[in-house]
């Protein structure tokens, strides 16, 4: 048998069906970001842990000039060391006739019989390539979807110096290449970067490298130090051109992909909290409003026996139901949009096997945060009425005091009218319930913004650092340092009409036990087409020492002044103590900058080049581009036009389509709170402003009273709700700072105005809903004695 208690619930559920449905949907919202940004972190990291484990992702990655078999055995008996597995890995040219510019294919070796022991292949297409064939090779599957490949088709190579045409026998996946992105690229390139495997029987002839290998991979032994292991193999391998042996967090792949869940994870913690956060308040103040409406209902109650218990339970329940109800819709909401992200990120991440899960952890904590806010408010108000004694609370509350202010003394309020007399005064009554209003919705006016700032920040790193950093055409890549005479070669080539140097000189860089694996960057004393710049996208201009990204620095713990040891990995090898000079707060990589004239004098070399940058005559580009793939050592040409459109697909998709599903829930959420908040003014004040009507006042002149507060609590908060946003998005980027690329915080005017603009529409359909409940108002009901 239903109490009447609870039928008094059915009731208030029914009457405030409106308010019951809007605080429902801020609870959605504040769950289904939650959940969906959360489950689809929690999805990425098991498919990629799950992929890695199944097809042994190797520990350690060594990349060495060249070495005999016998070191490979050397390395495999070092303390620690499971399992070794020796290999060839070269770069070649890829021409494909639909790319303006050639790839890269890096060919990797296949042991002549079966696969290998780490960094295995999950074949998605035909077979291995069989022992003896000399062309047969598979083909890593991003580059293939990309170009249409299929087992069977021809794909073209310069291998050895010679163009052959290979055969491809499978399409393949391995967790070695789970981001095709080249080492300090920007991004992924799916399109002109491919894993190709061969058998090494086949490989090594060409490349003359029999009985040679110069790349190996390591499986450590459970509890192994991979610090100990790595400075053994670089000791092994010093001699042997060893570039520095590095664990599986450095290999590039992998590097970008834990830069990318690092950046999401932080972003799926603390933008979700923020949304959850301002649901459970706007909660708590909307509930805690709702149930102060009630004071006399509640006083009457006890009067008839039942007790505070009994009561609590009641509200407990009303509680329970909104918070239910808007969990209901957030779980499903935020389980769809989850599974959603994760299929969007599979066009960037390459698993085999996408596992999405709802992470139903973080939804019973969610609903919990939302439940224990709404009672919280509830009970609060609650207490405050059940303290009193009946009696006392069946009376209303006693008028708020007045006394007249300097405005009333000065005229003003006589000058702007009756309503506006009304408005000024009432607020002034209650300036707690102005106060947390207008917080409620600059809340929603800030998660707005905070929806939308990633965006517009992605969007100025392009046209900011981005745009002014690489002010060249083309920029052609040899495949190891080639005499500075190269420059002014390709610079008398038809529609050349600039061309500047770069040399890039691979380093370890150490501070105590502190290093990282980078490259110093030698420009032009006065650099034209390649710039430094930092993240306010203004031109840093180097002086003679060492110049080291700030984030770099703060990774090493240094400073400027400080020295640091720097490992030369090519060339006349060796260590050197270098002061660093300046900081540079660039936007991109770890970097150490130095002029080019200076970087030769300090490896005593002779003037060399690493890559060239051209400006060129639109006109000649793809004459020029055909011309480059023939001469000898050019390893790369990309066009920075391409560079920068391969970086925008790359994370603008996924950042575009997760700020407007962001900035949708922030909109949802600003109009439940503006809604509700003229739907409680409205309750509290309706015997007053049917008393203004019997009293001569029209319908509009009683509807300018109750929306001029609506008006002012907009007007107080949408400036407010500018700046939280702001702090809240400095908030967001401070726990995402990867070491790939770091994003300017930019806000721009349009999203400023669309926070504003959302929040007063919000404003205006709540004010025509408002007039029409005014519209109804029943005079003699409302104006009924109630003591």
């Amino acid at each position: 048998m239903v109490s009447a208690l609870d039928r008094k619930l059915l009731r208030d559920l029914w009457r405030l069906k409106g308010q019951v449905l809007t605080i429902a949907l801020v609870v959605a919202c504040g769950i289904g970001a939650y959940v969906a940004m959360r489950s689809t972190w929690t999805s990425l990291t098991g498919s990629r842990d799950a992929y890695y484990q199944r097809y042994n992702f190797a520990d350690v990655f060594v990349q060495l000039r060249r070495a005999p078999e016998s070191v490979a055995s050397q390395i495999a008996e070092l303390p620690g060391v499971a399992r070794a597995e020796a290999r060839i890995v070269y770069d070649v040219m890829v021409p494909i006739d639909s790319l303006p510019e050639p790839a890269t294919g890096r060919l990797v070796s296949l042991p002549d019989t079966g696969l290998p022991m780490l960094n295995g292949l999950h074949m998605r297409a035909g077979r291995l390539p069989e022992p003896g064939r000399p062309d047969e090779v598979v083909v890593v599957e991003s580059f293939a979807l990309e170009h249409d490949l299929e087992p069977g088709d021809r794909l073209p190579a310069v291998i050895g110096g010679a163009l052959r045409k290979l055969h491809i026998v499978g399409i393949a996946m391995s967790p070695e290449f789970v981001i095709m992105a080249r080492p300090a690229e920007l991004a992924a390139d799916n399109a002109t970067f491919a894993a190709l495997w061969m058998r090494r029987s086949v490989l090594a002839p060409a490349l003359q490298m029999e009985g040679s290998f110069n790349n190996l991979t390591l499986e450590l032994q459970p509890g192994a130090s991979a610090e100990e292991v790595i400075a053994a193999v670089d000791h092994l391998t010093a001699s042997y051109g060893g570039l520095g042996a590095v664990d599986r967090s450095k290999q590039t792949s992998n590097f970008y992909l834990d830069s990318e869940l690092n950046g999401l994870e932080a972003f799926a913690t603390v933008v979700p909290m923020i949304f959850l956060a301002v649901a459970a308040f706007l909660l708590n103040v909307v509930l805690s409003q709702l149930i102060s409406l009630q004071r006399q209902l509640i006083a009457v109650l006890r009067a008839l026996g039942y007790s505070a218990r009994a009561l609590a339970m009641h509200y407990f329940k009303l509680v329970t139901v909104i918070v239910g109800l808007g969990t209901l819709m957030g779980i499903p909401l935020g389980s769809y949009l989850g599974e959603s992200f994760t299929a969007l990120y599979t066009t960037f991440f390459k698993f085999p096997d996408m596992i999405y899960g709802l992470n139903w952890e973080m939804a019973i904590i969610s609903f919990l945060v939302s439940l224990a806010a709404g009672l919280s408010g509830a009970m609060l108000a609650l207490w405050q009425v059940l303290k009193l004694k009946p009696a006392e609370s069946m009376r209303p509350p006693a008028p708020a005091r007045y006394k007249l202010s300097w405005l009333d003394k000065s005229g003003i309020l006589q000058v702007l009218g009756t309503s506006a007399m009304m408005i000024i005064r009432e607020l002034r009554r209650r300036p707690l319930r102005l106060l947390l209003s207008s917080v409620a919705i600059a809340a929603a006016v800030g998660i707005i913004i905070v929806g939308r700032f990633g965006y517009d920040s992605f969007d100025a790193l392009i046209t900011g650092p981005l745009h002014e950093e690489q002010r060249g055409d083309l920029i052609v890549v040899f495949d190891q340092a080639v005499s500075g005479r190269a420059v002014r070669d390709l610079a008398h080539e038809p529609g050349v009409l600039d061309a500047e140097g770069q040399r890039v000189v691979p380093v370890r860089l150490r501070s105590g036990p502190l290093y990282r694996d980078t490259a110093i960057m030698g420009v032009a004393d006065q650099p034209r087409l390649r710039r430094i710049v930092d993240r306010q996208a203004k031109v840093v201009e180097l002086g003679d020492g060492l110049a080291v990204s700030a984030k770099l620095a703060e990774v090493l713990h240094l400073g400027p002044g400080d020295r640091v040891e720097v490992e030369i990995r090519e060339g006349q090898r060796g260590t050197r103590t270098m002061v660093i000079a300046q900081l540079v707060d660039d936007a991109f990589g770890l970097q150490a900058y130095m002029k080019m004239s200076r970087l030769h004098q300090v490896l005593g070399q002779e003037q060399a080049v690493s890559l060239v940058n051209l400006r060129v005559d639109d006109n000649y580009t793809t004459a020029l581009e055909e011309r480059l793939k023939e001469i000898p050592g050019v390893a790369q040409v990309t066009r920075t036009d391409a560079l920068v459109e391969r970086f925008r697909e790359s994370s603008g998709e996924y950042m575009l389509v997760m700020t407007l599903i962001l900035a949708g829930f922030g909109a949802v959420i600003a109009i439940g709170v503006v809604y509700n908040n003229a739907r409680v003014a409205l309750a509290v004040r309706s015997r007053d402003l049917a008393s203004l009507r019997v009293l001569g006042f029209t319908r509009r002149e009683i509807s300018a009273v109750l929306l001029g507060e609506l008006a002012i609590q907009m007007l107080i908060a949408v400036p407010i709700g500018m700046v939280l946003g702001t702090y809240w998005a400095h908030g967001v980027m401070s726990t995402v700072d990867p070491e790939t690329y770091r994003l300017p915080i930019t806000i721009s005017p349009q999203s400023y105005a669309f926070a504003a603009l959302v929040s007063c529409a919000a404003g205006l359909v709540s004010a025509l809903l408002v007039r029409r409940k005014l519209d109804r108002l029943d005079l003699i009901e409302v104006l009924k004695t109630r003591e």
